[in-house]
């Protein structure tokens, strides 16, 4: 998180990464007040066990690209909704990189979005995961089929 003011957003992708059974470590570290620890940390993330990494940050936004920079990991930007322009500066920050720095960007304040695609790329390899992702995609299916039931009640 390029703040600790970002950690109600970035809790979705905490809880739902949890929810498939993937290990999640936490940090703040900001791409303009700590780049040599963001650089740090992405050029080693890999050697630590790091299958992916998700960075969240608000106004400039450059935490996902700054790390994106310095590993070969997927980088997952979610662009933190603030008072100043809702997001919209974090969204084009995030997703406007440049050729050869790719960073997957989800929704403003698609924290969850953020986990599943995650999820999704630990799953190409881990079969435990990739099932559960399987399994909550039936789950959501199975949802909108009952909200369907119980409207097509109502209108009678």
């Amino acid at each position: 998180m390029g703040s600790d003011s970002d950690l109600p957003v970035v809790k979705g992708a905490i809880d739902t990464l949890k929810g498939f059974g993937i290990g999640v470590e936490v940090h703040v570290m900001s791409a303009h007040r700590t780049p040599a620890l963001a650089c740090e940390f992405a050029a080693s993330a890999r050697d630590h066990g790091f299958a992916a990494i998700i960075a969240a940050a608000g106004k400039a936004a450059h935490l996902a690209g700054v790390l994106a920079a310095h590993t070969t990991l997927p980088v997952i930007g979610i662009p933190v909704k603030s008072s100043t322009l809702d997001g919209l500066d974090a969204l084009l920050a995030t997703v406007q990189m440049p050729s050869g720095i790719p960073v997957a960007t989800v929704a403003i304040d698609g924290a969850q979005n953020a986990a599943i695609l995650a999820a999704q790329i630990i799953g190409v390899t881990d079969a435990e995961v990739a099932y559960k992702l399987s399994v909550r995609k039936e789950e959501m299916k199975q949802g909108v089929i009952e909200k369907d039931r119980k409207l097509q009640e109502q209108l009678g």
